[in-house]
């Protein structure tokens, strides 16, 4: 185990030694926060020392994190009289997920833009959901990567419907850069949301996992279904080193595997490969599901408008493209079929944001980026509009994707002449 993969622990262990030199006998009022400080790493901790520490009736500095205030301790002197201080405390001001917000929410708590299909960004390849590679992904702020696995010559495959269509490679090398990402970044929590395409046992999927190094990383819940009050803070999760969430939407059994959860267990989506622009917020998956169990679970709003083209091929069966040339429109933060516009829809009818925001090409929009802009107003946080998106300068989607039409059309009419030749 490298060092760096060991710095969490050792700051944890200075933080508690430091708090250990504090005065042991002074009177401290309880902290009403999920997490005692003595808790948290010494790099998510940052002192805030009273001016006077010994002035009657101090007030504490103000708190601008979410966990941390300082300690009252308070004196009687030889008279009766008391006088009452603030020892100095620590307070956070390391980011989970990019904001010190988010440290002390529930996982359950926070929206996240998640990536379509998010291996799937082969260039010149119609069936492609993305235009950069995961690793930017990741860097420019998904914490979401969804994607459909497949089985090829006995190794799980990362394919979009069929392997001759759209080939990604393997799930093992997809995950070692996940898991090195993982490593560089240790205050960050992200889900893996897989398609068992195959239908394979989910034992299948322990190989990959554990070849690339993600084991460590595997959130474990203690129950085989969780409301929105039974998810850890990300702080906490942080802290134990489990913060990636795996979901599998068929055949996860959680005995088998306990690290690979059954995807509609947690969480509810709305209408998936959606056609329709106005984006209901209608709960589809899994079906008939009371809407009183869908307000306690966590949803997943999916925002990646299609078009089908079936009618376009005689004798060929329902078939869906991104409607490429709507990007800057579907991933806005307003306007009609707008993302931010669907947002604002689902909390009002759900009562609270969604959880997940599933978009394709995320580095689209009204501006580059604007995905998260949406995402930021969902948790009440600010963005800054120039952390997005990779090497992809303002280029506008129209006029990127204006000839894909044509391009996915000779695409699908190949793959279908290489199928039935």
């Amino acid at each position: 185990m490298s060092l760096f993969r060991l710095l969490p622990a050792l700051q944890l262990f200075y933080a508690q030694f430091a708090s250990a030199q504090t005065s042991s006998t002074s009177i401290s009022a309880s902290t009403p926060t999920a997490l005692s400080n003595n808790l948290l790493p010494a790099a998510l901790l940052e002192p805030t020392i009273s001016p006077n520490a010994t002035q009657i009736s101090s007030a504490p500095q103000s708190i601008t994190t979410i966990v941390g205030v300082s300690r009252r301790t308070v004196s009687i002197s030889s008279n009766a009289t008391s006088t009452s201080s603030f020892s100095p405390q620590p307070t956070n001001s390391q980011p989970c997920n990019g904001h010190v917000e988010f440290c002390n929410r529930r996982f359950s708590n926070v929206s996240m833009v998640v990536a379509h299909n998010s291996p799937f960004a082969v260039a010149h390849n119609a069936a492609s959901n993305q235009a950069l590679p995961v690793l930017t992904q990741l860097n420019d702020g998904i914490r979401g990567l969804q994607f459909e696995t497949h089985i090829l010559n006995g190794t799980v495959q990362l394919c979009h419907t069929n392997c001759n269509l759209l080939n990604a490679g393997s799930l093992e090398a997809y995950l070692e850069l996940v898991s090195g990402w993982l490593a560089d970044n240790p205050y960050e929590v992200i889900a893996i949301m897989m398609g068992n395409d195959a239908r394979v046992s989910p034992t299948t999927y322990i190989q990959p996992f554990t070849a690339a190094g993600m084991l460590p990383y595997l959130y474990h819940p203690s129950v085989p279904t969780a409301n929105l009050t039974q998810w850890p803070t990300l702080s906490e999760m942080i802290l134990a080193n489990k913060r990636v969430v795996v979901m599998l939407d068929y055949l996860a059994n959680q005995d088998a595997v306990p690290w690979l959860l059954d995807e509609f267990s947690y969480q509810w989506q709305t209408p998936f490969s959606p056609t329709d622009p106005s984006f209901p917020c209608t709960e589809q998956r899994p079906p008939n599901q009371p809407d009183d169990v869908s307000r306690d679970k966590m949803y997943m709003v999916n925002h990646n408008l299609n078009i089908e083209i079936s009618d376009l091929i005689p004798g060929v069966g329902p078939m869906l493209i991104p409607a490429y040339t709507l990007l800057d429109a579907v991933n806005a933060v307003s306007g009609n079929g707008s993302l931010g516009v669907n947002v604002e829809q689902c909390t009002s009818m759900w009562g609270r944001p969604p959880n997940w925001l599933l978009v394709d090409y995320y580095n689209y929009g009204n501006f580059n980026g604007s995905v998260f802009q949406v995402a930021a107003m969902a948790n009440n946080v600010t963005y800054s509009q120039d952390s997005c998106c990779g090497t992809v300068l303002s280029n506008r989607a129209h006029g990127k994707f204006s000839q894909v039409p044509v391009k996915a059309l000779f695409a699908v009419f190949s793959f279908l002449v290489f199928l039935f030749s």
